[in-house]
């Protein structure tokens, strides 16, 4: 196996060489999630027990509720409750005034999440929001190297194992189902994520760093 980079010190992040995924980073998909599966039955857990991208195997949910529900939040979160996690607006609109914003995700189409980047962005021109659908989250390698992305913000631990090995950056936003020991950089939200783009927020947060063993 490759050696994995340690990622141990703070970058200087060049701004036109950054991407972002969305699920789990800017929309906060989950938490609307599992406000629908309570139509088909109330239920006892919580954000914090989704502990894998295997959903059927930390809620016990019915695999046939779980892929119905994922389904409409692929084909139409612009038309469901789905939020921005907190501060994502500011810092991304902030970040819009010096380049385009690159966004890579592994949904299966790009225009439901076009249409819900565009409204929740609409600080942001349309035309400097970019949206790669690749289909699956180990293809997203090609559409990184391919505009030329060195650091993408990312939330599947998988993926940042994968693209870290392919000499990308992965900033692993933090999240209940990536809690395993990495040696990446890791934000707790967006005001840490500002704190690693912009100077003039400078080390105001704490980075917070794990190591893989």
């Amino acid at each position: 196996m490759n050696a994995i980079p340690s990622t141990l010190n703070s970058p200087s992040i060049p701004l036109e060489r950054l991407g972002f995924d969305i699920d789990g980073v800017v929309a906060d998909i989950m938490t609307t999630f599992l406000d629908m599966a309570q139509e088909h039955g109330p239920h006892t857990f919580s954000y914090d027990d989704i502990t894998t991208f295997y959903l059927e195997e930390c809620l016990g949910l019915d695999p046939r509720v779980i892929a119905a529900l994922i389904r409409e939040l692929i084909d139409r979160p612009h038309e469901l409750p789905v939020n921005p996690f907190p501060h994502a607006v500011p810092v991304l609109s902030r970040l819009a005034e010096e380049v385009p914003l690159v966004f890579v995700t592994a949904r299966d189409r790009p225009e439901p999440i076009q249409l819900w980047l565009n409204r929740t962005l609409a600080p942001v021109p349309s035309r400097s929001i970019w949206v790669m659908a690749t289909g699956d989250p180990d293809t997203k390698l090609h559409y990184l190297r391919a505009h030329a992305i060195e650091y993408f913000v990312e939330d599947r631990l998988e993926t940042c194992f994968d693209l870290a090995r392919a000499g990308i950056t992965p900033i692993v936003f933090a999240q209940p189902w990536n809690r395993q020991p990495h040696p990446f950089l890791e934000v707790q939200g967006w005001p840490e994520l500002a704190g690693l783009l912009f100077e003039d927020m400078g080390k105001a947060t704490k980075i917070n760093l794990k190591i893989y063993p």
